[in-house]
């Protein structure tokens, strides 16, 4: 196939080249060599329009002292080191002897040429790798060397974006929003602490699923958790229809402070968990069977039923047992109310453990958090990559969405945004 014919400008840009070349006895053998080219030539354009820059702040060109009209004058240069996909280059930044000159080609903070570097670093710290790792990534592949602080400043850049999208409007009203917390070490006052991260995500009246928020606090307490619901709500909640959540003590009346209407689903998971903590081995088999009996159950009396029939077996050894499922089972039997389908989504955490599961993948390699800014930002990053900007999953199915909406009109009949 022949070479399409060269545009003037690219004509005289080839012509240029070959020049460059053969005057310098320069050889092309691999990368390496195009790299350093191109690291020269970036070198002279950028130091060409911020001369440029300079001629037009101080109104007149290098020289042309005839046309000056104020007593600003240059005052040489500065060296700058550039990191660039090309490699480290220096750069000659222009000054003016009056200090007013800011460059804007080259920002006065600015030690990377192009947001695909950024980019980069950004996407690799997503995927948890530490700041040496990035170091040592972008040393191998770029030649670049790039320092802690370097890399700081770069993710710094999302916090204003967190703070945004942690501000953002919501939904009116969610059919189902799912609340659990994860556990991280950070500094704190010289000291290393351990930080909860609160999450929630939300499952709205078209059965999108979207992270709601992420809030850095102490260890899990109803407290902060009401200082989120509130948050919620400012950011435009007005209902949550079912509340998905562990048995953290106070939690049900945190949320019903806020969402006085809103349906409370225990996991159905953390109660087996705390039911079989203390069984013997031997007998943990045959007691877990007899509890499906009981979450497993067609309807809410065959529910009953089996707990009835779990008690005759099991009290006179494991008394504790059916008397926890009893004292809570106003917020463990919600799901009973609803299809098959709702019921299998909403009788666990899982949405949200599947979620935290994903979270720590990525954050295994940071024992400490030096800050509660940094621990929120790779997060953030985190999300981002795993759930591709922002929303967790895809939509739940339509047969599902179609049988919940149904179900919850009939409980819900006020509500003119659930069409079946």
């Amino acid at each position: 196939m022949a070479r399409r014919k060269d545009s003037p400008q690219k004509a005289a840009m080839r012509e240029m080249m070959r020049d460059y070349l053969k005057n310098n006895d320069i050889s092309i053998k691999d990368g390496t060599d195009v790299n350093s080219i191109m690291r020269d030539m970036m070198s002279v354009l950028l130091e060409g329009a911020l001369d440029e820059e300079l001629d037009e702040e101080l109104g007149y060109s290098k020289y042309d002292y005839r046309n000056k009209e104020t007593d600003n004058s240059r005052n040489g240069h500065s060296s700058k080191t550039m990191h660039t996909s090309y490699g480290d280059m220096d750069v000659a930044i222009p000054r003016d002897r009056n200090g007013d000159y800011e460059p804007q080609l080259i920002k006065k903070y600015q030690n990377t040429v192009t947001q695909d570097m950024e980019e980069k670093i950004l996407s690799m710290y997503a995927k948890g790798m530490t700041t040496g790792d990035i170091e040592s990534h972008m040393r191998e592949l770029y030649d670049i060397d790039i320092s802690d602080s370097t890399i700081s400043r770069i993710t710094d850049k999302i916090l204003p974006i967190v703070k945004e999208w942690q501000e953002r409007p919501l939904e009116e009203v969610y059919a189902v929003v799912f609340m659990d917390a994860i556990h991280y070490h950070v500094r704190s006052e010289g000291q290393i602490v351990k930080k909860a991260v609160y999450i929630a995500i939300g499952i709205d009246l078209d059965g999108r699923k979207d992270v709601l928020g992420m809030w850095v606090g102490e260890n899990e307490s109803a407290k902060f958790w009401a200082t989120v619901l509130n948050g919620l709500k400012n950011r435009g909640v007005e209902d949550i229809f079912i509340a998905c959540t562990d048995n953290l003590t106070g939690f049900d009346a945190a949320i019903h402070a806020t969402f006085p209407q809103t349906e409370i689903q225990n996991c159905i998971i953390h109660q087996l968990r705390n039911s079989s903590k203390y069984v013997s081995y031997k007998d943990l088999k045959a007691l877990m069977t007899d509890l499906k009996a009981v979450y497993a159950a067609v309807d809410e009396q065959a529910a009953l039923d089996a707990l009835d029939v779990f008690g005759e077996h099991w009290d006179k050894k494991y008394p504790k047992i059916s008397k926890s499922w009893r004292d809570n089972w106003a917020n463990l039997s919600t799901y009973f109310k609803y299809p098959q389908e709702v019921r299998r989504l909403i009788y666990t955490t899982n949405t949200i453990e599947g979620f935290n599961r994903q979270l720590r993948k990525v954050t295994k390699s940071k024992s400490v958090f030096p800050t509660d800014d940094s621990l929120l930002k790779m997060l953030y990053l985190a999300m981002m990559d795993i759930t591709k900007n922002g929303q967790a999953t895809d939509r739940i199915g339509g047969r599902s969405i179609r049988s919940w909406r149904f179900s919850l009109k009939k409980d819900y009949p006020d509500y003119k945004q659930l069409p079946v």
